[in-house]
């Protein structure tokens, strides 16, 4: 698990990935693919103006819970900008109740942790948008997705997900390869080529 990030002038960023190292166990694959549908749900969440990351926070351990596990740090956290990774008020947790509000940048990283075992975490920055919902009868929010970095397709159990979750899985990486491919090297290309090859059942 590598949580990495650093501070540019037009931002912070915060990210973490889990890597297989060697074959995964079906436990892991299947602890992997519950984290990462949580971490789905946060980000094709569509939420009333002036809901509370409180409010939210159940998205992300519901699949966790299915299976009688948790995680129990906070689903994420306020962003800053030369100030601190972690900043408040807003928070996607148990203790959110700052209302998520437009402009604001926070992280959607939902976790497992084995003691003794393993751990994973996968995390995204989001940006609370407008949604656009039709015939919508008050305003509505939604978070675009700012991280372009793969998840490892090795760790994901296909059988677990829903149709809209695999979608939003090659979706998310065909938009991680067009963007950051003209930016890299040919073997680094070609290594996003495979990272972000589409899954199917």
């Amino acid at each position: 698990m590598i949580d990495s990030g650093a501070q540019y002038e037009d931002g912070t960023t915060d990210v973490t990935r889990t890597i297989a190292i060697g074959a995964p166990t079906p436990e892991m694959r299947d602890r992997f693919t519950r984290v990462l549908r949580g971490h789905i749900a946060i980000a094709c969440a569509r939420f009333p103006d002036g809901t509370t990351g409180a409010q939210l926070d159940t998205l992300a351990r519901q699949f966790l819970w299915q299976a009688g596990i948790d995680f129990e740090h906070g689903t994420g956290h306020g962003v800053g900008s030369y100030l601190s990774v972690h900043e408040g008020p807003a928070r996607i947790s148990k203790l959110g109740t700052t209302p998520l509000r437009r402009g604001m940048i926070l992280s959607n990283e939902p976790g497992y942790y084995k003691t003794n075992g393993f751990g994973i975490r996968i995390e995204n920055l989001e940006l609370v948008v407008a949604a656009d919902i039709t015939g919508s009868e008050k305003p509505v929010n939604a978070f675009e997705t700012l991280t372009l970095a793969p998840i490892d397709r090795r760790l994901v159990d296909l059988n677990m997900l829903s149709a809209d979750e695999l979608s939003w899985f090659n979706d998310y990486h065909a938009t991680v390869r067009h963007a950051v491919s003209p930016h890299v090297d040919e073997a680094t290309k070609l290594w996003l080529d495979d990272a972000t090859a589409p899954l199917s059942l």
